[in-house]
C-alpha cells in the first residue's frame, strides 16, 4: 500500500551561511521568516560550513561564525523542541549526495547559474566549489526531503536546478527517489545596506550586525551618510537608507510618521538616525541581547543544541540515502548504519 502523506506536516528546510556575523538583511530576509514557519511544520535549519569554505578559509574564524550564527538564532527565538538546529557539515552525507547529483546533471545547467557568475563578477574566487554551489544546494534541500524552501530572489533559480537535477536522477534510474521542493520568498528578500547596496556579509562596512554592542551599531547608524538637505526641506524616503531600515523595525504607524515627515518636510536626519537606533535597540537589545550573552558564557548549551539537530537530521539523511543506494546499486554498509543510528 502506497504511504499516505496527505497527514504529515509540511517540511521545511533552509541554511545560513557563517561567513561573518550575521545582520540586519539575515534576520529581516531569512530568519524572522524561519523563527515564524517553526510553528507551522517540520523545519530543518542548518549552519552552512560546507559552502561558507569557498569565502572562509581560516578555521578559527570559520569555528567562531558558526557558533555565532547557532547562538543569535537560538536569542532571535528558535526553539530547539519545534525545529532541528545543525551544523551542514555533521550530516557528510550531504557531499555525498551532491557528487551523485553531479553524475547526472549536465554542464549546461550549471555553467546557467547567474549566482556564480555574479559572484566572480564581485571579485570571488572562481574556484569549483563556488561553481559547484548549486549542486551542493541541492543536495542539502533533497536529502531532508523538504517540502518548501524559503529563499531571498537570488536563490529562486537554485530551486529550480534543484528540481532539475531531482527529475535528471529519478530518471536517469527510473525510480521516484526525490520529490520537487517549491521555493518560497520571504518577505524582505532584500534589505538596502549602509553603503547602498544589499546588505551583505562581504562588505562589513553594509552591516548592521543583529547583536553588535550598542556602541558599535550606534556609530554605524549616526555614520550613515546623507544629502545635504535641512530639517525643513522635503526629502524622498524612498531613496532614504534611514527610512527603509526603520520601516523594517518599526510598527506601521510609526514608519508612516517618519515617511511623512521627509515627504512633506520637518523630518531632519539627525532625529531620523535616533528613532532607527532607539528601535533597534527596542527590538534587539534587552532580553534578547542578554539572552544571547549568556550563550557565550555557556558555549557547552549551544553545542548540546547542534548536536541534537544532527542526529536527528541524520537519520532523516539515512533514510534518503538508503533509496539512493538501492536505486544506483551502491552497497549500504553495516558501518554506515551503525553510525546512522548512533546517539538514538
Amino acid at each position: 500500500m502506497p504511504e499516505d502523506n496527505s497527514k504529515k506536516p509540511i517540511r521545511y528546510l533552509s541554511g545560513v551561511q557563517p561567513s561573518g556575523r550575521l545582520h540586519l538583511g539575515n534576520y529581516f530576509g531569512a530568519i524572522r521568516n524561519h523563527i515564524r514557519l517553526q510553528d507551522q511544520g517540520e523545519c530543518f535549519y542548518f549552519i552552512a560550513n560546507y559552502h561558507s569554505l569557498t569565502t572562509v578559509q581560516d578555521a578559527e574564524q570559520l569555528k567562531k561564525f558558526t557558533f555565532m550564527a547557532a547562538a543569535d538564532y537560538l536569542a532571535l527565538g528558535l526553539d530547539p523542541a519545534k525545529a532541528l538546529l545543525f551544523r551542514q557539515s555533521d550530516v557528510p552525507e550531504v557531499a555525498e549526495l551532491a557528487w551523485l547529483l553531479s553524475t547526472v546533471t549536465g554542464m549546461g545547467l550549471m555553467e546557467r547559474a547567474h549566482s556564480y557568475k555574479d559572484k566572480v563578477a564581485r571579485g570571488i574566487a572562481p574556484s569549483l566549489g563556488l561553481f559547484f554551489y548549486p549542486a551542493l544546494m541541492a543536495a542539502d534541500i533533497l536529502i531532508y526531503r523538504s517540502d518548501k524552501v524559503p529563499v531571498g530572489q537570488d536563490q529562486i533559480q537554485h530551486i529550480e536546478m534543484c528540481r532539475d537535477m531531482a527529475g535528471y536522477f529519478n530518471h536517469a534510474f527510473q525510480k521516484e527517489v526525490f520529490k520537487l521542493p517549491e521555493g518560497v520568498l520571504s518577505e524582505a528578500p532584500k534589505v538596502m545596506g549602509l553603503t547602498g547596496g544589499k546588505m551583505s556579509k562581504s562588505d562589513e562596512a553594509s552591516v548592521i550586525p543583529i547583536f553588535g554592542e550598542p556602541a558599535e551599531i550606534k556609530k554605524k547608524v549616526m555614520g550613515i551618510v546623507t544629502d545635504s538637505k535641512g530639517v525643513a526641506e522635503p526629502k524622498d524616503p524612498d531613496q532614504n537608507i534611514i527610512y527603509l531600515l526603520y520601516r523594517l523595525v518599526a510598527a506601521p504607524g510609526e514608519a508612516a510618521g517618519m515617511e511623512k515627515g521627509f515627504r512633506q518636510g520637518g523630518m531632519g536626519y539627525g532625529d531620523a538616525k535616533k528613532m532607527l537606533l532607539s528601535k533597534l535597540e527596542e527590538v534587539f537589545g534587552g532580553e534578547r541581547r542578554e539572552k544571547r550573552k549568556k550563550m557565550d558564557e555557556k558555549p557547552d548549551l549551544v553545542e548540546d543544541v547542534l548536536v541534537a539537530g544532527a542526529q536527528r537530521a541524520r537519520r532523516t539523511a539515512a533514510r534518503t540515502m538508503e533509496q539512493v543506494y538501492e536505486a544506483t546499486g551502491l552497497p549500504s554498509s553495516k558501518i554506515k548504519k551503525a553510525v546512522w543510528t548512533a546517539g538514538t
